[in-house]
């Protein structure tokens, strides 16, 4: 709601991008409230200005998100495509639970210029779509390099045509890590991941098990990570809105909520308020450094290196629980 009359006059690069790819834009979608970084008991798919967004398979289900209405109208086919963004999992949990193919590009391949942000490190919009083939081809209209975000310097030196090769791809003798204690406990989705094995076999791969958990850190300092660019990077965004009487910093958004009863109807903004007092520049460094160290060197890299795969795979989300205002999220597995 504290965004709710901004109407700022611009489009952000990526939708200029979109449009002279020929897309037509037909609307926006309902996001999770500021992409469910404001409170630990949040309802994906909810937001004061939208209401709560459904899984259009199941009604009284979960769309997950943070990029809950773009999922879900996918799914319901009300558009070819949608825009999501990602900073942790915001395109991948509404894809899975919502049956659609989404993917977070790498960081820097898109444009975040407009684009309300959580943090600079992890940020990035991404295609989802009902088909591989039309995510690819979403993908050759959003990548693309934008001086306004400097992430993206080297993302014409990586783009590519992504379809390319699509037709006649084959799994035959690619070697592909199988995570299985990332796929959880829920005996229907531990079915459905030994059938997919079972297709990823049929179809000429070369399955190799991987006895890999991650370290508990990770997750401690990625959200470190968060806390502290969150102040820090939506002051910088909300500082460039055009229009008179918006909120200018975290501070000033929690101000707003707190003033205004029909945000904290459900749940509140504790994660808001850990971020604002995130003020710690050294633990910060530190911790984004870590987690870059655990997460790449010896996380992916070491994995796909040592055992000579292409690819790791598990599922990605449980099945979508029932929708829970009062409680929030329940992710399973």
């Amino acid at each position: 709601l504290a965004l709710k009359d901004n109407v700022t006059g611009r489009d952000a690069p990526l939708v200029t991008r979109l449009r002279k790819a020929g897309v037509v834009i037909l609307g926006k979608t309902n996001l999770s409230e500021w992409a469910n970084i404001r409170s630990s008991t949040s309802s994906s798919g909810w937001s004061a200005v939208g209401g709560q967004t459904r899984n259009p398979h199941a009604i009284d289900r979960t769309p997950c998100g943070s990029s809950s209405g773009s999922g879900s109208a996918i799914a319901a086919g009300l558009a070819w495509a949608a825009i999501g963004t990602e900073t942790d999992g915001s395109i991948t949990c509404p894809a899975s639970v919502n049956g659609i193919v989404g993917f977070k590009p790498t960081v820097g391949m898109v444009s975040r210029t407009h684009v309300v942000p959580i943090s600079h490190s992890q940020d990035t919009a991404g295609p989802m779509t009902r088909s591989v083939a039309d995510a690819a081809l979403l993908m050759n209209a959003l990548a693309g390099g934008d001086a306004a975000d400097a992430a993206t310097a080297e993302a014409y030196k990586y783009k590519t045509d992504f379809t390319a090769g699509l037709a006649t791809a084959s799994l035959n003798g690619v070697r592909i890590g199988v995570m299985r204690k990332a796929a959880g406990s829920h005996p229907a989705l531990l079915a459905l991941f030994d059938k997919a094995l079972l297709d990823l076999k049929a179809a000429g791969a070369e399955l190799v098990e991987i006895d890999f958990t991650a370290p508990p850190e990770i997750g401690r300092d990625e959200f470190t990570v968060l806390l502290y660019e969150l102040r820090e990077d939506m002051a910088a965004y909300l500082r460039s809105l055009p229009g008179p009487g918006l909120p200018r910093s975290l501070g000033d958004l929690i101000a707003f909520n707190k003033a205004t009863p029909a945000e904290l109807r459900w749940f509140g903004q504790d994660i808001f308020e850990q971020a604002e007092t995130a003020t710690d520049k050294a633990a910060y460094e530190k911790a984004r450094a870590n987690s870059l160290r655990l997460a790449g060197p010896e996380g992916i890299d070491r994995l796909l290196q040592e055992n000579r795969v292409a690819f790791l795979v598990a599922p990605t989300e449980g099945p979508a629980w029932p929708i829970d205002l009062v409680l929030g999220d329940h992710f399973v597995g």
